[in-house]
């Protein structure tokens, strides 16, 4: 079968192969995959700039949904013709401080679906039986395939951050993670602005369709004269950074408030300065996200099967694999919204 292949360590040096269909050995399940979402950290693989560990060679891709064509001995998770998507947790330890909490995203010895284990930009791959979700009939598959960026939202807006009903929320970065969050937000009850620059447009006139309060292009207008109108001088409650920007980063500490939230979801891939008095004189609360857990899967199928969230509308292209250079392309010049490649085709 044809696959979208990390062939060695270093930028660059990813090809479509031909390699060996997949078996499903005990407590493992195959998957004829429908959909796979191109996300940021597979431009990262392509780039080599990425900080989680790859173990190349190795097929790429981690957003998936499709459908369970064979299961091993001992799975009672799924069937054959089950819709499903997994997690990308392919392995952890299961014995650490994170893992016995829950958190098995954070732990040391995690291996991930798409970086060290061969993951879904093929036509068939195979995850371990527990890393199952099945889809809700709601749930269509191309959902499906938008439903692990989600889980890492869910993880960052509700596991991680606290959002009461009435809260104004800053969402930085209207791409498909910003648009998921804003609309994660508006679930908990929170009033979301959403910024972005000229280049997202279209964009952000997609967060509006999808219910944002206020959107704003920073580069044409003052995004702290309209917080403070809108809070009577007092900031944002939550900032919800998604665009991995620092002069976004710099922008949220300027108009979140006094013991607001701020949670960093976007990736810089390099290291910025941030102004961290900013954090000390407002007393704010500020986290990173990694990944998701289970909770998180959880929250984001009952989002999406509810209607709650709409991700389907957001995908924007679907290419073939073999067209996986016209997409990376695409990605990496803010082209469309979410991207996803068709493994099948």
């Amino acid at each position: 079968m044809k696959a979208l292949v990390k062939y060695d360590k270093g930028p660059g040096n990813m090809e479509i192969r031909d390699i060996p269909e997949p078996v499903a050995e005990p407590g493992q399940v195959k998957i004829e995959v429908e959909n796979t979402g191109i996300c940021g950290s597979d431009l990262h693989i392509y780039h080599y700039d990425i900080d989680i560990p790859i173990n190349p060679p190795v097929v790429t891709g981690h957003e998936f949904a499709g459908t369970v064509v064979a299961v091993g001995d001992g799975v009672t998770s799924c069937a054959v013709g089950d819709r499903v998507t997994s997690e990308t947790a392919y392995s952890y330890c299961g014995s650490c401080r994170y893992c016995r909490s829950g958190f098995y995203n954070l732990c040391n010895s995690r291996r991930t679906l798409g970086y060290w284990y061969n993951g879904a930009f093929a036509r068939y791959t195979v995850v371990p039986g527990d890393r199952i979700h099945k889809l809700p009939q709601s749930v269509s598959l191309k959902a499906g395939a938008t439903l692990e960026p989600l889980a890492c939202v869910t993880h960052a807006a509700i596991d991680l951050t606290t959002i009461e009903p009435g809260d104004w929320a800053l969402v930085s970065g209207p791409g498909a993670i910003g648009l998921m969050a804003l609309q994660v937000a508006r679930s908990q009850g929170a009033r979301v602005i959403v910024a972005g620059t000229s280049i997202d447009a279209e964009r952000l006139a997609v967060a509006r369709e999808l219910g944002a309060e206020h959107v704003i292009d920073v580069t044409a207008e003052d995004l702290a004269a309209l917080v403070n109108d809108l809070t009577e001088g007092r900031g944002v409650d939550v900032v919800l950074e998604c665009a991995g920007s620092p002069h976004a980063v710099d922008a949220g500490l300027r108009v979140i408030r006094k013991q607001g939230q701020f949670t960093q979801i976007g990736l810089f891939g390099k290291p910025v300065t941030i102004d961290f008095e900013r954090i000390c004189f407002k007393e704010l609360k500020v986290t990173g996200s990694l990944g998701s857990k289970r909770s998180s899967w959880e929250s984001a199928i009952e989002l999406v099967a509810s209607g709650k969230v709409k991700t389907e509308q957001l995908v924007s292209h679907e290419l073939p694999v073999t067209d996986w250079k016209n997409a990376f392309e695409l990605f990496e010049n803010k082209s469309g919204l979410k991207l996803m490649l068709r493994p099948g085709e």
